[in-house]
């Protein structure tokens, strides 16, 4: 499947973005546009596999019945506009060429950047090794990046568009707004840079981690069991996250559990993991009802509206 990938994206770039680009005179951003195409396949075959996965899972298991399919299909366009692959590739594009600044700066003085296979040279020859490291370390860095969505108040104002969701399923993922969005990339790519991860590797760990992340989102009533929920979050897990009476800002005592994205452990090691059982009725309830049904332009004006009256509130 990944090598059918990486001969599409060349016949791709070759037959049609590169006779366009020459056209408009943007050949000096050829390399970028090649690999955005990557993020943009990677981000479409996400797709596919998801729905593969867990649409028969939650038609064999739901938590819910869906009852409001107008949110549902919100979060489908969510999903597309996140899965074009712009903001990673952006960001990750704007933090290359500092992490090769930060390298040749430290290398003038005499020292080398401490990334991971700098630190652990044998890594070079384990890439499925390295690989695994790379999705745990980026995983803890996520981890420590959802808990500042729900402690810094103007963050919350916008991570609350995530959060106002009440019919939960696989594709509220990637419903966030567009400057959360970015500001996950930018700590995402970020992160990515200061491990070292190679580029080439990048897209494949944000497939991974977004696969896992869209199925702990799903309307299915599964937990994994004892030792599995311990090991990967399950839908039961976070769902939890999601409970509508812990939606209650940043600061409230019930909202500061299961932040985890892929692995449990980090809420185990921080003591933020909640291991009740139940499956709770989602959504925010401080929340506008246009934050939860506004449609894509209506919840990010509404995460905007939320944001200038947490600003003023803090000034």
């Amino acid at each position: 499947m990944i090598q059918w990938l990486i001969e599409l994206r060349g016949q791709l770039f070759e037959e049609w973005v590169v006779p366009v680009m020459f056209e408009l005179g943007l050949m000096q951003w050829s390399e970028d546009a090649y690999d955005w195409l990557n993020f943009m396949l990677f981000g479409l075959l996400q797709i596919v596999v998801t729905v593969l996965v867990c649409r028969p899972l939650e038609g064999w298991r739901p938590v819910e019945p869906v009852t409001d399919r107008a949110a549902v299909r919100t979060d489908m366009v969510f999903t597309v506009v996140r899965n074009l692959g712009l903001l990673p590739l952006a960001m990750f594009v704007l933090f290359r060429p500092i992490a090769v600044a930060w390298e040749a700066g430290l290398a003038r003085l005499g020292f080398v950047a401490p990334t991971l296979e700098v630190l652990w040279p044998g890594l070079t020859s384990a890439p499925f090794l390295s690989f695994v490291l790379y999705v745990v370390l980026l995983d803890l860095a996520d981890y420590w990046r959802h808990r500042l969505q729900h402690s810094v108040g103007w963050w919350w104002a916008l991570h609350s568009v995530h959060h106002a969701q009440a019919q939960m399923t696989y594709w509220t993922d990637a419903r966030n707004h567009l400057l959360d969005d970015i500001l996950r990339a930018a700590w995402f790519a970020g992160a990515a840079t200061l491990i070292g991860i190679p580029p080439g590797q990048f897209p494949l760990t944000t497939l991974v981690l977004r696969l896992i992340e869209s199925l702990s989102h799903a309307n299915l009533r599964t937990g994994f069991g004892r030792v599995g929920g311990r090991l990967v979050v399950s839908p039961q897990f976070h769902r939890v996250h999601h409970a509508r009476d812990h939606a209650l800002g940043p600061h409230a005592p019930a909202h500061g559990c299961n932040f985890a994205v892929l692995l449990p452990i980090w809420d185990m090691l921080f003591r933020t993991a909640s291991w009740r059982h139940d499956y709770p009725a989602t959504g925010d309830s401080t929340g506008s009802a246009r934050l939860a049904h506004g449609g894509w332009f209506g919840t990010q004006a509404a995460g905007l509206a939320r944001l200038a009256r947490t600003l003023v509130g803090r000034g």
